[in-house]
């Protein structure tokens, strides 16, 4: 029989394949292109086609946020004030271009998918990452997108944030942008001050909820909803007019199959293994019997029995 850590290193990889699926699934240009129309002001008028033909490439989780690392190549000319030491290695997990306007006015674009908005269990909160991830894609831009003090060719950026976390009303899109206030006398023309935007959608953990009344949270929410392949991508088809290809369709199979193993194997996905081992023997000390630990820490009998055995408590 395997050790509870070796089921519960198991469940771990599981759902880090499963945050893959969804990572790739977020990254075909379907989906980015509606993310954007429905979240940025300067896309909102414009058709789906022309969102999708305008977007480069995606790079998926392997865009790092150290200094020489940040754009889509490798910096081949490190700057001293790019190559700062000990910052931390950092990854962007969807990362690309897009053009908008008669102008083909370039934006930076960053799609992050968390799991929670909860300070307490992120241990920070996420409006402070989303302005650090923000910053990054700024100074990064130097001797990149722009040289010297021609800051004039300094690119927008927007880093939107994917959360799966909202109660059953709880579903929402909110903006962070610099706005202007005068302090005192005549007001300046300030025309840049949009370059820097970040967009916090909130996506219902509950997947009966009734359906979204936001096209977009309706939409994501039916993509991660655990139900039969073929009902699957016929709603996302008739409901949204996406088209899937083979590759959506195996990843959108595999990301449902892998989330079904973990419900099955009673780990609700996210949960860390050292928070639920924790919670387990915290439980159990308390004097709850295991299966009163077993439903209020959502994993089964047979995992709690492992935890307490390998711990020494039982």
């Amino acid at each position: 029989m395997n050790t509870n850590l070796s089921q519960l290193i198991d469940i771990s990889n599981e759902s880090a394949r499963y945050d893959e699926y969804v990572k790739e699934i977020f990254a075909d240009k379907q989906i980015l292109a509606r993310i954007l129309k429905y979240t940025l002001d300067e896309f909102s008028d414009v058709d789906i086609e022309t969102i999708i033909n305008n977007i480069d490439e995606p790079e998926v989780s392997r865009i790092r946020m150290e200094p020489g690392y940040t754009n889509n190549e490798k910096i081949k000319k490190l700057s001293e004030e790019d190559n700062i030491p000990f910052e931390g290695k950092v990854v962007f997990d969807i990362r690309f271009s897009v053009y908008c306007g008669e102008e083909s006015i370039k934006i930076l674009i960053n799609i992050e998918a968390q799991k929670t908005t909860n300070a307490s269990k992120l241990g920070y909160h996420l409006d402070n990452r989303i302005i650090y991830y923000l910053g990054r894609m700024i100074s990064s831009q130097k001797e990149v997108e722009f040289s010297k003090s021609d800051y004039d060719n300094l690119k927008a950026v927007r880093s939107i944030w994917i959360c799966m976390d909202a109660g059953d009303e709880e579903d929402s899109i909110n903006r962070i942008s610099f706005r202007q206030e005068t302090l005192y006398g005549k007001e300046m023309t300030l025309s840049n001050i949009d370059k820097v935007q970040g967009v916090i959608i909130r996506l219902r953990s509950n997947e009966e909820a009734d359906k979204s009344k936001n096209l977009l949270i309706a939409m994501l929410e039916e993509l991660l909803r655990k139900e039969d392949i073929k009902k699957k991508k016929r709603k996302l088809s008739e409901e949204y007019g996406l088209k899937i290809n083979t590759n959506t369709e195996r990843r959108l199979e595999e990301m449902c199959n892998l989330s079904q193993v973990l419900v099955d194997k009673g780990i609700e996905q996210g949960i860390e293994i050292g928070e639920i081992t924790g919670k387990v023997c915290a439980r159990y000390e308390d004097g709850m019997s295991i299966a009163e630990i077993a439903e209020k820490s959502n994993v089964s009998i047979e995992v709690v029995e492992n935890i307490l055995k390998e711990k020494g408590l039982l």
